[in-house]
């Protein structure tokens, strides 16, 4: 795997998260002559800002361009709600409240029903950034809050910045409805573009949420084996 990070100089968050995806052609001159199967774009807050509309005809560009399938993982939730056979979602979120509103909208538009919305603790001005700065109990107490919300189907945590696997990894279901996170749905969609098996895409997925092909490197490397 290789990594390219996107910039921006925008003075607003909305500014540079457009920009984010409109400099991708730029972005992927890092990666040189690199052998890649699959563009990956870690990034939910730009799909916002476009809206499903303009997202699918840049990525539909994109992949013709390229020749190789490409997804982000706003595009790669959704995937992974069909894959489940859901619809009805809760929402973790890291976001301030406007930003949260457009998520709510974006998933709405890709004909989703957010039944909740759960925001994680408010941290002080002076984090560093604050969603690196959130710990995985932050992300845990949020998933709590939806715990008595009925008629959900699956639980989505937004930020892929949020740390999330060690919340995943204590409650990894909420009554019925499997938890995952972008990152998660991102990293296995990546896989499934290219795979033609959908119930092997369905299984590995299940398998990824209940952490069972992570859990001990994860655990290992937090120093809790």
């Amino acid at each position: 795997m290789v990594a390219a990070r996107m910039t921006s100089l925008q003075q607003t968050i909305e500014a540079r998260l457009v920009e984010y995806f409109l400099r991708l052609d730029e972005t992927m001159l890092h990666f040189g002559n690199a052998p890649i199967s699959v563009l990956a774009i870690a990034c939910t807050g730009s799909s916002y800002q476009l809206g499903p509309a303009r997202e699918d005809e840049l990525f539909s560009s994109l992949h013709t361009r390229l020749g190789i399938p490409v997804t982000n993982s706003a595009l790669a939730v959704v995937a992974a709600l069909k894959s489940l056979g859901t619809r009805r979602i809760g929402l973790v979120s890291p976001y301030p409240r406007s930003l949260t509103e457009q998520s709510v909208a974006y998933w709405t538009a890709r004909g989703l029903e957010v039944v909740a919305v759960a925001a994680t603790e408010t941290l002080p001005d002076t984090a560093f950034h604050p969603i690196y700065a959130m710990s995985a109990s932050m992300t845990d107490a949020a998933i709590g809050k939806l715990e008595s919300t009925s008629g959900l189907e699956a639980v989505v945590l937004l930020g892929t910045g949020t740390p999330t696997l060690g919340a995943i990894l204590r409650r990894p279901r909420v009554g019925c409805a499997p938890v995952f996170s972008c990152n998660m749905a991102l990293a296995w969609h990546s896989v499934a573009l290219l795979s033609s098996t959908q119930a092997t895409q369905s299984s590995v997925l299940i398998e990824m949420i209940s952490g069972v092909c992570w859990r001990e490197d994860f655990l290992r490397r937090q120093g809790s084996a």
